[in-house]
């Protein structure tokens, strides 16, 4: 997937642009639906797909105190939506002098005047403009006049609700990791670095990974059954080879019983014992097991953890291959290759 920073950047005569326009926070399965569509359409089109979004989130800039806790980071939102297939992605850099166009000004100037789409797929809920104030039927009246046919994706429902961006946030906080993985099409997953921490685990001989999370949303404090994944090509663990993924549990909260004042997520991943300090770390959380409590002395509280590995054992066990493999671009979606999706710089839709 070739990515795009900013549509001032999008390169000129790009056959037949099949656009979709939005925020994609979690890139859940009602997002997947719109990108399918797009990636069919290009394909029957003979076009390119492509998937125009924005960083940081609108209401960052707009209204921080109101902004939400994001599902994904940057780099794993691209991740997500090259694993799709699409072929281009246009990371918008937005900011307050962006937000001042009014509707028509972003369709006659970055819509219309860098992407030439022939079609654009948005989802039921889509808003654009200045104050949010136009929706699909703006867009639909000017795609018809400057010849490019507009679409709306319908909502996607499971258990009779609408799946969306702020749904899985609720259930995610709620620590209901394995409906919100319903939602997502894949567990939720935290990525960050291992960092040092107290050394605590390792003293209980049972060694956990310090994890310097890079995603803002968490879910709520207590125990998870987790698949981990550590390590780049340079430097993978011992036992665990690059891109392995590792059966283990995960503590989110404020480790009362060595009387923590910080939140910390820490994982043990069961059966590695090497040092991964520095290391990328991914955590898939599967099933929250229990409440963080705090236990009377160590040893209290080393057989609890001992039962928590033997319920995170049984977790993976029911899900077999518990997770999707990591988020990869499958190859060219319509027009190009593929590229590495990098870290860096990178509301219409949820």
């Amino acid at each position: 997937m070739e990515i795009v920073r900013g549509s001032a950047q999008i390169p000129p005569g790009l056959p037949s642009p099949v656009v979709t326009i939005g925020n994609f926070d979690g890139v859940h399965i009602g997002h997947q639906k719109i990108f399918r569509t797009v990636i069919a359409r290009a394909r029957a089109l003979g076009g390119t797909s492509i998937c125009y979004t924005f960083d940081p989130h609108p209401q960052r800039v707009l209204a921080p105190d109101r902004c939400p806790a994001l599902i994904v980071t940057l780099h794993q939102k691209l991740a997500l939506i090259a694993a799709e297939g699409m072929a281009v992605t246009v990371v918008e850099p937005f900011t307050t002098e962006f937000s001042r166009q009014s509707a028509e000004q972003f369709i006659l100037d970055v819509l219309y005047g860098r992407m030439r789409p022939v079609e654009v797929y948005v989802g039921h809920d889509f808003h654009f403009g200045k104050g949010r104030e136009a929706s699909f039927a703006t867009l639909e009246d000017l795609g018809a006049r400057l010849s490019f046919r507009v679409e709306v994706i319908d909502e996607v429902t499971v258990d009779g609700g609408e799946v969306s961006s702020s749904r899985i946030r609720r259930l995610v906080a709620a620590g209901q990791v394995e409906e919100a993985a319903r939602l997502l099409g894949r567990p939720f997953t935290l990525e960050g670095r291992v960092e040092r921490g107290a050394g605590r685990g390792r003293g209980l001989g049972i060694a956990t990974a310090n994890v310097a999370v890079e995603n803002e949303l968490l879910p709520a404090d207590g125990v998870y059954a987790i698949i981990g994944r550590v390590g780049e090509a340079s430097g993978a663990p011992a036992g665990a080879p690059e891109g392995a993924l590792i059966p283990g549990v995960a503590n989110i909260g404020f480790a009362p019983s060595f009387g923590g004042a910080r939140r910390t997520v820490e994982a043990h991943l069961l059966d590695v014992d090497r040092d991964l300090y520095d290391l990328p770390i991914e955590i898939r959380l599967l099933a929250r097991l229990r409440d963080e409590r705090k236990f009377p002395d160590a040893g209290s509280l080393v057989a609890q953890i001992r039962r928590d590995i033997e319920a995170a054992r049984r977790v993976h066990a029911a899900h077999g291959d518990a997770s999707p493999r990591p988020p990869r671009a499958r190859g060219p979606a319509a027009k190009g290759g593929t590229a590495p999706v990098g870290r860096g710089p990178a509301r219409p839709e949820e």
